[in-house]
C-alpha cells in the first residue's frame, strides 16, 4: 500500500498544541458526526450504560451527546485548552486532579462523574489507569497519529478494549501524494493488517 511521502511525516505534540492555541482546528466539528448517528446501533449493539473511549478527543461534541444517553465517556487529549473548552462550551462543571500513575498528567471529570478526560499523551495511558471499554469512537485519531506510530497506537487500543467491544473508525480517502496530512491516508488494507 503506497502512502506516498506521508510514511515519514511527523507532527509533534507542540504542533498539535499550537493548532489549539491559534484556533487552527478545522478538524473540530460543531455537530454530532452523521456517521456516528447512522451507526450508533452498531456501537451500542443493544447495550446501555457503556464505557466509551474517545482517543485524541479534542472537544468532541459527541462526548456530551453519548453521556446524555447514559453512557460513561473517557477521552484523552494532549491539549488542556481543548479539554477545558469542552467543559466550558457545554456549561459542565468539572473537577481537575493529577493522575498519580502518569507524571504531569491531569484528569478533568464532570461533577456528574460520567465524563472523564485525561490530559496527557495517549501513549501514557494503560488499562490499569483507565480500565477497558465497551466501545470506541475513533473520528480523527488513527488518521492523526503519525504513520510510524500506527502499530503502537492500535496495539494500545486493542489492550483497552473489552472482549465484545465495538470500534467505530472514520478515515479519509485521498491521494497521499497530493496532501501531506494530517489527516493521514490509511488504506483499508493497512486497517485490516493493523486490527487483524
Amino acid at each position: 500500500s503506497d502512502i506516498g511521502s506521508q510514511k515519514d511525516r511527523v507532527v509533534t505534540e507542540e504542533e498539535w498544541l499550537q493548532k489549539w492555541e491559534t484556533g487552527n482546528i478545522g478538524f473540530h466539528k460543531e455537530q454530532v458526526h452523521p456517521l456516528l448517528q447512522k451507526y450508533l446501533d452498531v456501537l451500542l449493539n443493544g447495550r446501555s450504560g457503556l464505557r466509551i473511549f474517545f482517543p485524541l478527543c479534542g472537544k468532541a461534541v459527541e462526548m456530551k451527546w453519548l453521556a446524555d444517553m447514559g453512557h460513561s465517556i473517557v477521552g484523552v487529549e494532549v491539549s488542556e485548552q481543548a479539554v477545558k473548552d469542552f467543559f466550558t462550551e457545554h456549561s459542565l462543571p468539572y473537577i481537575e486532579e493529577p493522575v498519580p500513575e502518569i507524571s504531569g498528567a491531569k484528569m478533568f471529570q464532570s461533577t456528574s462523574g460520567n465524563i472523564s478526560l485525561y490530559c496527557c499523551s495517549i501513549y501514557d495511558l494503560s488499562s490499569s489507569t483507565v480500565g477497558k471499554f465497551d466501545g470506541v469512537w475513533d473520528r480523527g485519531a488513527l488518521v492523526a497519529v503519525n504513520p510510524q506510530d500506527r502499530q503502537r497506537y492500535v496495539s494500545l487500543m486493542i489492550t483497552l478494549m473489552e472482549k465484545k467491544s465495538s470500534y467505530l473508525l472514520v478515515t479519509v480517502s485521498y491521494d497521499p501524494n497530493k496532501h501531506k496530512g494530517p489527516p493521514f491516508y490509511v488504506p483499508e488494507s493497512e486497517i485490516k493488517s493493523l486490527f487483524g
